[in-house]
């Protein structure tokens, strides 16, 4: 923990391989298909709102959001927040994006299960990456000098961040419900047809390698640290 570990690198390698991989098809597709406009002329707006209101959720607002794909829905306030490329864009990418959100809006307006564990463990979630690796950091530390203290934050700085890696599985099944609505929606809709439906569904399968490429991250990371504290195959605790 106090220098450069190789064990760590090996251990994260797919993880990160997968990251570049996800990050270079998730801008490879959205530029691919923001080209290619929609025969319904929508705007991406339009288009969530529109799926939105065939589907009933008509107390949700929908405003602007910050930065590439910076697109989100914000349950607090019942909010759909979408970037530039996707707001007032036509094309197939921003419409796909779009209805995506508004599938995040219609699964808090239904109650969606995994959405709201999701929702509950975003305090644990966002404490435990904060804090998880000074107390890892502390306890290898204290392992030198008092290996009972040591073990102690260990164990704790691994349950704290085992919260993160937890809100990271739980994202996989909220963020592949939300594209099947929005593929399915779309279509119904009239946003895209049945063949641009398809295009569309690329650039969301995209987005959706990345939360896989998250998820085998966090979970690599804890078992090196299982790994290294000696808490999983007998590692050394140096």
């Amino acid at each position: 923990m106090l220098y450069f570990d190789p064990l760590y690198m090996i251990m994260l390698m797919p993880a990160l391989i997968l990251s570049l991989i996800a990050s270079v098809m998730v801008k490879s597709t959205f530029a691919k298909y923001a080209k290619k406009g929609t025969s319904s002329g929508l705007t991406g707006a339009q288009a969530a709102a529109l799926m939105l209101a065939r589907s009933g959720a008509n107390d949700v607002k929908i405003g602007h959001a910050q930065g590439f794909l910076g697109d989100h829905y914000d349950p607090t306030s019942k909010t759909l927040r979408l970037s530039n490329d996707v707001y007032d864009s036509t094309s197939l990418s921003a419409v796909g994006v779009a209805c995506h959100e508004a599938g995040h809006a219609l699964q808090h307006a239904h109650g969606y299960k995994p959405l709201v564990w999701r929702s509950a463990l975003v305090p644990v979630a966002q404490f435990g990456s904060m804090f998880s690796y000074w107390v890892l950091f502390l306890g290898f530390i204290s392992m030198m000098f008092t290996p009972v203290l040591g073990m102690l934050l260990i164990k704790t700085g691994i349950v704290m961040f085992s919260a993160a890696v937890l809100f990271s599985i739980i994202t996989l099944p909220v963020e592949w419900n939300a594209s099947q609505r929005a593929k399915q929606q779309m279509v119904t809709c009239g946003v895209v047809t049945q063949s641009e439906s398809v295009a569309s569904g690329k650039v969301l399968n995209a987005a959706f390698m990345t939360y896989i490429a998250a998820a085998a991250s966090a979970i690599l990371t804890l078992l090196y640290y299982l790994v290294r504290s000696g808490l999983l195959g007998g590692g050394s605790r140096d």
